[in-house]
């Protein structure tokens, strides 16, 4: 069984900064890409970055220059750090996992900005 666990969500001010972070535990044998997704209400889950076990990464549009994922491989973890965030960035955020077998979720964290 595999276990994905995201923490660092909170409130935070227009302008400031959050970092995420996501540990995938259990029964991991090879861990290709690890990402990040949100989902505000009433819109579909979309991506916000992805990054493969070699370090390439890609962001989507509206948060290139802003945001940073990272990933500690020996610790199977993914961080994200979020700068300048905007209220548009009001979201629950969600860790995804990929491995060769299957791709796995995290619970999601609630991710605040107020104006």
């Amino acid at each position: 069984q595999v276990h994905v666990v995201e923490s660092g969500g909170g409130l935070v001010q227009a302008g400031g900064s959050l970092r995420l972070s996501c540990a995938a535990s259990g029964s991991i044998f090879s861990i290709t890409v690890m990402g990040w997704y949100r989902q505000a209400p009433g819109n579909q889950r979309e991506l916000v970055a992805r990054i493969t076990s070699g370090a390439y990464a890609i962001y989507a549009d509206s948060v290139k220059g802003r945001f940073t994922i990272s990933r500690d491989n020996a610790k199977n973890t993914v961080y994200l750090q979020m700068s300048s965030l905007k209220p548009d960035d009001t979201a629950v955020y969600y860790c995804n996992v990929m491995t060769p077998a299957a791709g796995y979720w995290g619970q999601g964290t609630q991710v605040t900005v107020s104006s």
